[in-house]
């Protein structure tokens, strides 16, 4: 009888669900033969239907008429969740949107199991709110009401590092100290781990877990570093009002360079703002853009776009950014060195970040045998290229960048369930 436990793996970027059969976790495919999936949703309002991940981009991005949501993950814990967007005629809570993305994922886990799936280990990251508390607790507690509501009766949780580092340990030899590394596309987590195949028959690692370090950056926060660096300026960011008192207020140009803040912009309000904007601004021509890019709804184009790029500059030395405005089209170049600048301070972050979880283990970055990577963002040469830097003797390890996580939960849920 295949089991009625799972783990779900719901990132900001993309999501995971996997079962543990025969012995080992897998993965299951959530579209078409995809084991990975875009945190992405699409109301469409042309034929009433919600699509979710690839389906949802490709709506959106074939123009028909409706909205996506992205980066959801990255309400949980803020005041936007206690917010509703306009779907259509209707107001939707965002616990509801999110709850509907996890149902889809449950679906998924069923359907492959061929049985009802009610006892699940969710992932989280080691912070979802950095340095408060009860917003980190209010995020699990709105995530954990979100899969309630849609079946789940048995829930637990389980640090996505920690995930990870059950998922490296499947084949690690002997003992060894590793620092499992998991960037995302919000978070950034850290977690020393001894690993071993003795120990990996443990039911309780709590002893073997010697510490655990989170900061809120990851994949979102580069492009939407990026966004203002490179694309922002174009649309009227800092530039001066006519009269050169003051430069534009920033606002808009931040929302617009946030993926869940996007659809903020589309109301009535923001866009008499932008108009006030525009005529308070030396250089009306620009805030145009920007008003353009709002009044077609385009935004998530434009992040995707910038997101694009980002990727492309993990191999390439330039890049550009292409912008088709109405009256005009936009080619931005934009440089590998670019993003170093952009990113630098939250490069930064991570690094300080990692200190901090050796400080907190009481162990010196020689004492690390394995650097587990996992994590999109992992990818991105000035953040891998930092960490690795600061473990020159260790052994890297490249886990499945998506996957990972969902791996160990999954095998988290066995312990815990089976």
């Amino acid at each position: 009888m295949k089991p009625d436990f799972g783990g779900i793996d719901f990132g900001t970027s993309n999501s995971t669900a996997a079962l543990f059969e025969n012995g080992k976790p897998r993965l299951v495919a959530l579209e078409g033969g995809h084991v990975t999936m875009p945190s992405a949703v699409f109301f469409n309002f042309e034929d009433d239907r919600t699509y979710f991940g690839r389906r949802a981009i490709e709506d959106y991005t074939a123009n028909s008429e409706g909205r996506l949501l992205r980066a959801l993950k990255s309400v949980l814990g803020t005041s936007l969740i206690r917010e509703k967007t306009r779907i259509k005629a209707r107001s939707m809570a965002f616990t509801d949107i999110i709850g509907g993305f996890v149902a889809y994922l449950k679906e998924r886990l069923e359907e492959d199991a061929g049985r009802d799936i009610d006892k699940i280990v969710l992932g989280r990251p080691v912070h979802f709110v950095d340095e408060d508390e009860a917003a980190d607790g209010q995020a699990q507690a709105e995530l954990e009401k979100a899969a309630r509501a849609k079946g789940f009766r048995h829930i637990s949780f389980q640090f996505e590092p920690i995930a990870a580092a059950l998922d490296y340990e499947q084949g690690v030899q002997k003992e060894e100290l590793a620092l499992i590394v998991d960037i995302g596309g919000g978070t950034s987590d850290f977690s020393i781990v001894r690993v071993s195949p003795e120990r990996a028959k443990a039911a309780d690692r709590k002893d073997d877990i010697l510490a655990n370090a989170g900061v809120h950056v990851g994949g979102t926060d580069f492009d939407r570093l990026l966004s203002i660096a490179a694309v922002m300026p174009e649309l009227g960011y800092g530039t001066q009002t006519k009269d050169g008192k003051r430069n534009l207020p920033v606002g808009y140009f931040f929302d617009l360079a946030t993926w869940q803040r996007i659809n903020l912009l589309y109301t009535s309000k923001a866009m008499s703002d932008l108009r006030q904007i525009r005529y308070e601004a030396a250089r009306p021509d620009l805030v145009e853009r920007m008003i353009d890019i709002v009044r077609h709804r385009q935004g998530h184009a434009l992040a995707a776009k910038v997101e694009m790029a980002k990727i492309a500059l993990t191999d390439e030395a330039v890049t550009r950014i292409e912008l088709d405005m109405l009256d005009e089209k936009l080619s931005l170049p934009v440089s590998a060195a670019d993003l170093a600048r952009a990113i630098a301070n939250a490069v930064q972050r991570i690094a300080d970040t990692v200190t901090r979880t050796l400080r907190d283990a009481g162990v010196g970055a020689e004492r690390i045998d394995t650097l587990f990577l996992t994590g999109g963002s992992t990818a991105i040469p000035q953040v891998r290229e930092g960490i690795l830097a600061m473990f020159p003797k260790a052994s890297v390890v490249q886990g499945d960048m998506f996957g990972s996580v969902g791996l160990g939960l999954a095998i988290d849920a066995r312990r815990k369930f089976g």
